[in-house]
């Protein structure tokens, strides 16, 4: 009687594999940077801070956090 719901899930839900920066930043701005195709630090480093932080999502820990990954990787935004 009862209807399996796999396959509606299954349908409603998008699985994401993209795993760029994940850990490092909260969901909502690594989902942010996705919207704008930023899936890469040479991509990120194509933007300048104020452009980053004006996608709605990043905010400052956000930021701080992505300045400290991109620095440690020898890669910065642009000026």
């Amino acid at each position: 009687m009862a209807k399996c719901l796999s396959s509606i899930c299954a349908v409603n839900h998008v699985v994401r594999n993209n795993n760029f920066l994940s850990g490092i930043i909260a969901a909502p701005a690594r989902r942010a940077l996705e919207r704008e195709k930023i899936d890469s630090l040479e991509k990120l480093s194509g933007y300048s801070e104020e452009e980053i932080m004006n996608l709605h999502g990043i905010g400052r820990n956000a930021m701080e956090r992505l300045k400290n990954h991109m620095e440690e990787h020898q890669v910065s935004f642009k000026n």
